[in-house]
């Protein structure tokens, strides 16, 4: 009997799936615009998690570049097929507007989940989004869903079955269409997964009511993997939507399964966490709750029904404490892995040695297309952040410092600027400036965020410049799928030098 806490990942892993490979559980989550991407982690008892390293994490493999935020990798699944681990995806394009790269499914292998990873195999023929694999035997299946043909409601969508073939991404029969949601109304049929059932034939596993307040985990059954299928008269049978948007766990869904070495079933969901019952900056994060079944039906979370904060279950240890202590003086050959760039890899804009990080200047950040952003995942909404910088601006419009990144729109910036003052920037309005004097710009300044639930202290050195509250950054509905970054950026002509950047939380 062990002791663990929800979420399971700190700061924002959206879309997990999992499945058990040898003697250790893999679970991959969404990334949208961040490479690398499709981070992957790896776990000996499902409760104490390792980034072992992403699918997506060399040039050439994808191209992200020129995304808007919330586009890009959505809702990965992971499974083992001949002893290799295979990760499907989606790359979905922006909301509005053309882009010059590929969109649509693709799937990429690797002998170990630390990689290498294959170059993408792309599977034309069937569109959507939320694909899923399934071994059958010698036999491989593709699912995903889309928007019905024939809508009859907004919203409708439906879940799609075909035969793959895993090396050459062709579809070995006509996708056939086994749900259309799980009654009359229903809406956005999402990260769908069909998965043997223990009593024989196969259960569809299925998140409907669209990845917000609403989301709810929804199955079915059937005799044969492309149906019919027969929703559970119970559906959905995992949900927060009747909790109300203050609950400390909210928007649950989008669950996958997985047996551990004692036959003993375990599903990750995804699922907001609200801070004082507002939104929180973090966005979707990663939960476990156990499984069992009664008549051939699976109950999440028995006796509760609920994801809980803290959950004891028999099958895991006490989950280790796991208190965020990052200091990073970028004076390595490679780079720590949790560390991302926006719509490009990090050594595509940076790069980094024995004196620090050196960071050229780019686009404005609400603008991802050519963005100087290195960042991480924020792990809590109670975080210190840190960096010591020194500028060499070519104009006093140069500026680089922290930023903290939601979205193109959704940011604040706490930067030095060419004329040798330091500002903040809150979704695109000025909110502090304070004069440091020019001859500060030679030296280094340390900037500083301090972050408590929904505010933040801004600092250049020992002088505050500013605090603000940041429910503006909050991510929401329609298209606001992924939470905070923050780290380094830089913007206009010039270059910074990070000789150091602190993060602390928990």
């Amino acid at each position: 009997m062990g002791r663990y806490r929800n979420p399971i990942l700190p700061g924002c892993h959206p879309d997990p799936s999992i499945c058990r490979f040898g003697d250790r559980y893999v679970l991959v989550t969404s990334s949208f615009e961040y490479l690398p991407g499709l981070p992957v982690h790896v776990s000996d008892d499902l409760v104490n998690w390792t980034l072992a390293g992403h699918a997506l994490h060399r040039p050439g493999q994808i191209d992200l570049s020129d995304l808007t935020s919330s586009s890009g990798t959505y809702a990965p699944t992971v499974r083992e097929v001949d002893g290799r681990l295979v990760v499907v995806c989606t790359v979905v394009g922006p909301e509005e507007g053309e882009w010059g790269g590929r969109t649509g499914h693709f799937l990429v292998t690797a002998s170990a989940p630390e990689g290498p990873w294959s170059d993408p195999v792309w599977i034309d023929g069937v569109g959507g989004f939320d694909p899923s694999i399934t071994v059958d035997g010698d036999r491989v299946w593709l699912c995903g869903t889309r928007e019905a043909v024939e809508g009859y409601w907004p919203g409708r969508t439906e879940v799609w079955v075909a035969e793959l073939d895993v090396a050459t991404g062709a579809l070995g029969s006509e996708p056939v269409v086994v749900w259309t949601g799980a009654a009359v109304g229903a809406v956005w049929a999402e990260g769908p997964h069909l998965l043997p059932h223990p009593d024989g034939g196969w259960m569809l596993l299925v998140a409907e009511g669209g990845t917000d307040l609403e989301h709810a985990v929804c199955v079915a059954y059937a005799d044969r993997i492309d149906g019919p299928y027969t929703p559970d008269a119970g559906n959905p049978r995992l949900s927060h939507r009747d909790l109300g948007p203050v609950a400390p766990i909210v928007a649950v869904g989008h669950a996958d399964l997985v047996d551990d070495v004692d036959g003993r079933s375990w599903a990750t969901v995804l699922a907001l966490h609200p801070v004082g019952g507002r939104r929180g900056i973090l966005g979707r994060r990663t939960s476990l709750v156990p499984v069992a079944w009664a008549d051939g039906r699976p109950l999440f979370a028995p006796g509760v029904g609920r994801v809980e904060e803290v959950v004891t279950a028999e099958g895991v240890p006490d989950q280790r404490p796991h208190p965020i202590r990052v200091e990073e003086h970028f004076t390595g050959e490679l780079l720590d892995l949790e560390w991302n760039g926006a719509g490009r890899l990090p050594e595509e804009f940076a790069s980094w040695g024995a004196d620090g990080l050196l960071l050229p200047g780019g686009a404005e950040p609400s603008n991802t297309a050519g963005v100087a952003f290195l960042g991480r995942r924020l792990p809590d909404e109670n975080s210190d952040v840190s960096l010591r910088v020194r500028i060499a601006a070519q104009d006093d419009a140069f500026r680089a410092g922290i930023l903290l990144r939601v979205s193109d729109a959704q940011q604040l910036e706490l930067s030095v600027t060419g004329a040798g003052d330091a500002i903040a920037v809150l979704a695109g309005a000025e909110i502090g400036r304070v004069p440091l004097g020019r001859d500060a710009l030679g030296a280094e300044i340390e900037l500083s965020l301090r972050i408590r639930d929904l505010t933040a202290q801004l600092f250049a050195g020992d002088q505050e410049l500013v605090s603000c509250e940041l429910d503006v950054l909050a991510p929401r509905p329609p298209r606001g799928f992924i939470g905070a970054w923050v780290g380094p950026v830089a913007v206009g002509s010039g270059e910074a030098h990070i000789t150091r950047f602190t993060l602390s939380a928990g």
